[in-house]
């Protein structure tokens, strides 16, 4: 009797990578978290890419070498790494390969490929993690006197080039102690908080209000990127960041009540109204500075009552894009309430998602197909509503009437319970198939209602004219003005160069055919050369003049972050 024959599995990655190893820098997320492609996303992609079991036998470079840098040696003098060590102690300085490269490098492919072949473009010369403001302010004045290039290193999810220290010197590293809260209100609903806490100490102590801060209800921060888990406070605030449920709470910018920001020029310290006409708000002008006008060091944030008990899930398949768009327009104008989660997916990421999650080729993909819901036509639309329980409720019911309106069929809540499971695990995909030379990439915009589909079909026209590239597109940040769209991208690339090129060129086909430059990752280096472009000549020597104000030596984060000091033509 003949063996079936088992079939072919590639030999993913199941154990955390070596302490010390470029492996360790580079690999998203927790050190022993995984998320390997199921047979079906295997099996997609090698007949996307025309590959065979073979090309999935053994793993290309995959940064398992212990860091080194060889010749690299820090360029400061002994006696200034000795100034930084009275100011914060021995044990909160280091000039070690291993760290000048770890909190010298963000998350971007370009830096992903440099790490797997043991090659960083640029370091920091001196690694400090400062434990207080008053530290924080001699450390800027150091530099400011001595004219040494400062950045500042949250938890490292940049994937804006944005953490690069292009001219060397210092490298501040938050999370390690500034991560107090300074003040719980519950009369005004906010929370002062240190800029290097992580999002989830964040979220768990507002959970816990009750016990931690003596409240009457439990809190939330309202801001979950999928960048959560290892991102923080600061960040947000610095590239401007958007989380999954921005459509209810708001964006990282709409939390910021006031801030603490240390410069070359002195602390700037806002006042935390909820609304004040006292001339331009230099609150607003230092979110999103990115590091170029000084370290944040505090911040106030709104907080809500959390109330996860209320949430309603629901989900929908359109027969098309277009009606999709048009339901989620008319549901976020429709002033019936804006649900929490609030997300469509354009034809290819429904294909594949539904795909990878088993549903192709069961009764209900047949079911779908005789109703009219055609694979690579049908768009899926799903999300949850919370709040009040009668607020939550009238909203999924409205959801519902306007979707069904615009030609959809409900799948009930179950999706939604698939998403929500890989809410945050999606990027360790990253690192399996990267090991197989498979790249994994996004880009992201924001857009109006009345350009929305000219952004999508002309950089999806771009991204698909490469040959054997997938291209997933969905909505997850809705406004009554407008959305966002997210551009994942997948493909095989021979080089580094190669890669680039094709990105950048993502980058440029966003912005011709009238999409931002960025709707929540912010700017760093990668978008630079094309910010006077896209703002004008005006809005850029604005932000040159503030820069040059809170920074006249140039010494926060330089070399070319948001286009400030460097030549911006591509």
């Amino acid at each position: 009797m003949k063996r079936k024959k088992t079939s072919f599995e590639p030999q993913w990655r199941t154990t955390p990578p070596e302490p010390g190893s470029w492996r360790s820098i580079f690999k998203w997320g927790a050190p022993d978290g995984f998320k390997h492609p199921n047979a079906k996303l295997y099996a997609m992609l090698k007949e996307t890419f025309g590959l065979s079991d073979d090309a999935f036998s053994a793993p290309v470079s995959a940064g398992d070498d212990p860091v080194t840098l060889g010749d690299k040696a820090p360029a400061m003098p002994l006696e200034t790494i000795e100034a930084f060590t009275a100011i914060c102690g021995e044990e909160n300085v280091s000039v070690s390969d291993y760290d000048r490269v770890k909190y010298s490098t963000g998350k971007t492919m370009e830096e992903i490929y440099a790490l797997r072949d043991g090659t960083p473009d640029k370091v920091a010369d001196l690694i400090v993690h400062p434990r207080t403001e008053e530290e924080i302010s001699r450390i800027v004045a150091l530099c400011h006197e001595k004219k040494i290039p400062l950045h500042v290193f949250g938890g490292g999810s940049s994937v804006t080039l944005g953490l690069t220290p292009n001219k060397g010197g210092v490298t501040l590293v938050m999370a390690t102690h500034m991560t107090r809260v300074v003040e719980f209100n519950e009369t005004n609903q906010t929370i002062t908080v240190e800029c290097g806490i992580m999002g989830p100490a964040l979220e768990d102590l507002l959970n816990n209000a009750p016990n931690t801060f003596n409240t009457r209800h439990p809190y939330t921060c309202g801001h979950f990127p999928q960048s959560f888990e290892f991102s923080t406070v600061g960040g947000w605030i610095a590239a401007k960041g958007s989380g999954q449920q921005s459509s209810y709470y708001g964006d990282a910018v709409d939390l910021v009540l006031g801030q603490t920001c240390v410069t070359p020029a002195g602390k700037v310290i806002t006042l935390d109204y909820p609304s004040t006409a006292t001339g331009p708000m230099v609150n607003d002008i230092l979110k999103g500075g990115e590091g170029t006008y000084g370290i944040l060091t505090r911040a106030t944030l709104k907080v809500f009552r959390h109330t996860p008990g209320t949430r309603k899930n629901f989900s929908f398949i359109f027969p098309t894009w277009q009606d999709a768009v048009n339901a989620t327009r008319e549901i976020s104008q429709a002033e019936c309430g804006m649900p929490s989660v609030f997300r469509i997916s354009d034809p290819e990421e429904t294909y594949i998602g539904l795909k990878q999650h088993g549903i192709e080729g069961t009764p209900l993909d047949t079911f779908m197909t005789f109703k009219g819901y055609k694979s690579g036509q049908r768009c899926l639309l799903l999300g949850h509503t919370e709040g009040e329980k009668g607020f939550s409720k009238n909203v999924c019911k409205n959801v519902r009437r306007i979707a069904k309106a615009n030609g959809a069929m409900s799948l009930t809540g179950y999706p939604v319970k698939l998403w929500q499971h890989g809410r945050f695990n999606d990027p360790y995909l990253r690192e399996d198939l990267n090991d197989y030379g498979v790249v994994i990439d996004t880009l992201e915009t924001g857009v109006k209602w009345d350009n929305l589909h000219q952004v999508h079909m002309g950089v999806r026209k771009y991204i698909k004219e490469r040959p054997d590239t997938l291209c997933m597109t969905h909505c997850s940040h809705i406004y009554p003005q407008g959305t966002n769209l997210y551009f994942i991208f997948i493909g095989k690339f021979e080089t580094r160069d190669e890669f680039v090129a094709f990105q950048r060129g993502i980058i440029q086909s966003i912005e011709e055919n009238g999409g931002t430059l960025s709707h929540h990752h912010g700017v760093g280096r990668m978008m630079a050369p094309l910010m006077e472009k896209h703002l004008g000549k005006g809005q850029m020597d604005t932000l040159k003049a503030l820069k040059k104000h809170f920074d006249p030596n140039n010494i926060m984060n330089p070399g070319g972050t948001l286009g400030l000091d460097e030549p911006t033509e591509p």
